[in-house]
């Protein structure tokens, strides 16, 4: 679609300027919502789309084959390392299928928790809960910037258990946390308390294929209030520190496990190019201390 198609489009309308769901501004979590195709976004965001894509033409591809990966990445997790347990942190807005959904068609007892402190994310939380019932789902209101308040949330600490391996995700987030929030520590933090055997599933966007599309993509989220950072392959590699990669490593996500693709949850990556991806991603396994 076409800036000019994503300005003009009208979607599911927007909220009534005293809601706190929408100030004016574009949101991230409503941009990535339209980038995937969603109808939960509104003007503002579709206004900041459209200025995006006449940067980025490629950010939909982006924003979908990142989504592919993460469906790949767990069902590889589930169905290869036997994990029954997942932490995704800055869930975003629901899109089916959502990953308790990938998990739960290979293991229907897996157990996962969710977390986001966006209003936004919130009111769409119940689509997070519809969990399998030999297995289990929970949302956790809390900022990624506190892991602690994560990590002894009530309703992380009913559902998961951390004396037994647990899949980290966070995909599309860690380019939303700018340097000065301490990321790498944030990363670490959070991985911490998880057992051996545990695994980190990370995807973030990096200007080293289109330095100039994703730099003034990152001016048009910061003009809307959106802080964050795209980082290099060396940057990303950081985050995996003391981990051990599963093969390939850090790789685009398109040419991670590819052959893992299910066409039939939507993660069939097709014909696309690094360039209109621009994303890092990687898994890796925290090996006993």
């Amino acid at each position: 679609m076409t800036a000019q198609g994503v300005a003009a489009q009208t979607g599911s309308g927007p909220e009534p300027p005293s809601s706190p769901l929408n100030q004016g501004k574009p949101h991230s979590a409503r941009m990535y919502d339209y980038f995937l195709g969603g109808k939960d976004n509104y003007v503002a965001d579709r206004q900041a789309a459209a200025k995006v894509l006449t940067m980025w033409p490629g950010v939909m591809t982006a924003a979908r084959t990142n989504r592919a990966f993460m469906h790949r990445a767990i069902r590889y997790l589930a169905a290869e390392r036997g994990i029954r347990q997942f932490l995704d942190i800055g869930t975003g807005i629901p899109t089916s299928p959502n990953l308790h959904e990938v998990a739960q068609s290979i293991a229907p007892e897996a157990r996962i928790v969710y977390a986001d402190n966006d209003p936004i994310v919130l009111a769409h939380a119940q689509a997070l809960l519809g969990s399998d019932p030999r297995g289990r789902t929970a949302y956790v209101d809390a900022n990624v910037a506190e892991p602690d308040t994560i990590l002894n949330a009530p309703e992380l600490t009913e559902v998961l258990d951390l004396s037994q391996p647990v899949a980290l995700s966070l995909c599309a987030l860690l380019h939303f946390v700018p340097d000065e929030w301490d990321p790498y520590e944030i990363v670490q933090r959070l991985l911490e308390p998880l057992a051996p055997g545990s695994y980190l599933v990370l995807s973030h966007i990096t200007p080293d294929f289109d330095p100039e599309a994703t730099q003034r993509t990152v001016q048009i989220y910061h003009s809307g209030g959106i802080q964050g950072k795209i980082r290099t392959k060396a940057e990303v590699e950081r985050f995996f520190t003391g981990l051990e990669l599963v093969e390939p490593g850090i790789e685009v996500p398109h040419r991670w496990h590819p052959d893992l693709a299910a066409p039939d949850t939507g993660t069939d990556t097709g014909d696309v190019t690094d360039e209109e991806v621009s994303f890092w991603v990687g898994v890796a396994r925290k090996s006993a201390s």
